[in-house]
């Protein structure tokens, strides 16, 4: 159901702690999907130790954090993944992780199976290899299915395909949802956004504006599809989506990347978001109750540029992500505003906080 208008007021103010949070634990992935938000690829060699992320998980748990979304990268490529995986859950930490599937072994599918509270997020963007495979590369769509199948057969329940939604699978949901129900798992959509490779591709994937109205109404027909909020600014068009309908960075949700920086939004790692660091004094409880940029973002605000719109209450301006890595003013339109007053002309050149030019090899699947 679409939250009222006094709850979402009131978690704009932000809270305590998050509700959730996103945690990149490595930048390291065999995979280099031409949208990724991280630009991931190459693990970062001063990425948390496993006793620092046991500090992590021991200050969410005393937080009261309900849950983590766990990604990279590739999380199941560090080596203490499944450990800390058992570590969270031990404390009352629940977790939901993402993967690419292509190292979800009979074994490890099992070890997750045996754990409560995660919950398994399978990325596939095409209901085919044709169109998931030119975003996720060769072989990643046969891969993806082999690891849904590997999780049913282990019993893990509850399994997600996750799909970013583009114009070349905007058409293909019907078959997506089919895809999912056939192993016994949910659909989960999310926004494209334009960061990390996402800059380059944005143009070209983002879901045209017809295509965005027919999003709508599959969405408004089909409740059951999990979307995390993401498609709030399509709440324009009409009756609210179901969620929250607002931007929740640094209010009720923030990332920690995996060398401990924290950033108010999980769709964009860039400097202009960054709050500070869980290896500095107070750890991550200090950033997220006492940091300057999280403050900032809990103050009451204006409608800015679309205070004379009367779509404004449904969608509240958009994607604060979307918007900064466009080139437009975070108090303005986001660039897929449904009645066009967000159209930049091209995405900015805006990377990652994170620097590429430190590397190490990704290490073999075992």
């Amino acid at each position: 159901m679409a939250a009222d208008a006094t709850l979402r007021d009131r978690l704009e103010l932000g809270l305590d702690a998050p509700i959730c949070l996103t945690w990149e634990l490595t930048w390291a992935c065999n995979l280099a999907c031409v949208h990724c938000l991280s630009s991931s690829g190459r693990r970062d060699p001063d990425e948390l130790s496993t006793a620092e992320a046991r500090a992590v998980i021991d200050e969410l748990a005393s937080m009261r954090v309900f849950y983590v979304n766990v990604g990279g990268g590739e999380p199941t490529i560090r080596r203490d993944f499944f450990d800390l995986l058992a570590y969270a859950v031990d404390r009352g930490v629940g977790v939901k992780f993402s993967t690419n599937g292509t190292r979800m072994t009979p074994a490890r599918s099992r070890e997750v199976a045996a754990l409560s509270y995660v919950d398994v997020q399978v990325s596939i963007d095409g209901a085919d290899p044709a169109v998931n495979d030119a975003i996720r590369g060769p072989g990643a769509y046969d891969a993806a299915v082999r690891a849904l199948a590997t999780l049913a057969d282990a019993g893990v329940e509850d399994v997600k395909v996750s799909v970013v939604v583009t114009r070349h699978n905007v058409a293909q949901l019907d078959e997506l949802a089919a895809l999912a129900a056939s192993v016994g798992a949910r659909l989960r959509l999310t926004r494209l956004r334009p960061s990390g490779r996402g800059v380059d591709t944005y143009d070209e994937l983002r879901p045209t504006p017809a295509q965005a109205r027919d999003l709508y109404r599959w969405l408004r027909d089909h409740p059951e599809t999990l979307t995390g909020d993401s498609f709030f600014h399509l709440s324009a068009l009409g009756q609210p989506l179901d969620g929250l309908n607002l931007c929740g960075a640094g209010r009720v949700v923030c990332l920690i990347d995996p060398v401990g920086d924290v950033y108010a939004c999980p769709f964009a790692i860039h400097e202009e978001f960054y709050a500070g660091s869980v290896r500095a004094d107070g750890g991550f409880t200090a950033v997220w109750r006492t940091a300057p940029r999280f403050l900032e973002l809990r103050r009451p605000g204006s409608a800015g540029a679309c205070a004379t719109c009367g779509s404004w209450d449904a969608c509240r301006g958009g994607c604060m992500a979307a918007k900064f890595f466009t080139g437009l003013p975070l108090d303005g339109p986001d660039p897929e505003c449904v009645h066009g007053h967000g159209t930049a002309p091209r995405p900015v050149a805006l990377r990652p906080r994170h620097g590429r030019e430190v590397v190490a090899a990704v290490p073999a699947a075992t």
